[in-house]
């Protein structure tokens, strides 16, 4: 069973933070599902769903960003998953708005919630999802940025980039993802904020 996990920071003061694009993906595709993301389950929130006519696990981990690996670990040692099975879905700052990078597998990239999954799960051997959120010019506190609320336009851009990702994990578990990776790894745009 596939396990898709969302990274972000629980608590509604970070709901509509840029740091909280996993999550809001994540709600996306249950509420295409039909589910809600509410039951406990190794420090995460979880719901089984069909997503592309697959059977998932769909993960908000409660551990906080830079803790995620630790809820990762123990929502697949629980479901007897390898990192093969999960897809993770992230924010990334060097990524403009409104893009979307797919890997199969690779470093963290600086974005600290990867880095704690790497570590936790000693490889990077697993697939992402990242979510453009760079900011229009240099910021001197990234953490301050990438954990206060999105103006306005940054939220019509990241309801965009939110379907797309949805999108983009439905074509990962129906057609695999190299072929996801081409229809998503596109370059767009950079919208303004």
């Amino acid at each position: 069973m596939r396990v898709i996990v969302g990274l972000g920071n629980p608590g509604s003061q970070y709901q509509f933070t840029p740091h909280n694009l996993g999550f809001l993906v994540i709600d996306r595709l249950s509420e295409r599902a039909g589910v809600r993301v509410t039951r406990p389950e190794a420090i995460s929130l979880v719901a089984v769903a069909r997503v592309a006519g697959e059977e998932v696990v769909l993960a908000k981990p409660q551990t906080y960003m830079n803790a995620s690996g630790m809820a990762v670990r123990a929502l697949l040692e629980k479901r007897e998953e390898t990192p093969e099975s999960l897809v993770v879905i992230a924010d990334d700052v060097a990524l403009p708005w409104g893009m979307i990078r797919l890997r199969e597998r690779g470093r963290s990239g600086g974005h600290n919630g990867l880095e704690s999954v790497i570590g936790a799960m000693g490889t990077g051997e697993f697939c992402r999802v990242r979510l453009g959120i760079q900011p229009e010019h240099p910021v001197s506190d990234v953490a301050a940025y990438v954990l206060a609320p999105m103006r306005k336009a940054q939220l019509a851009v990241a309801a965009e980039a939110v379907d797309r990702a949805a999108e983009a994990v439905a074509m990962i578990l129906k057609e695999g993802m190299k072929r996801a990776m081409t229809r998503f790894n596109q370059k767009v745009s950079p919208s303004r904020q």
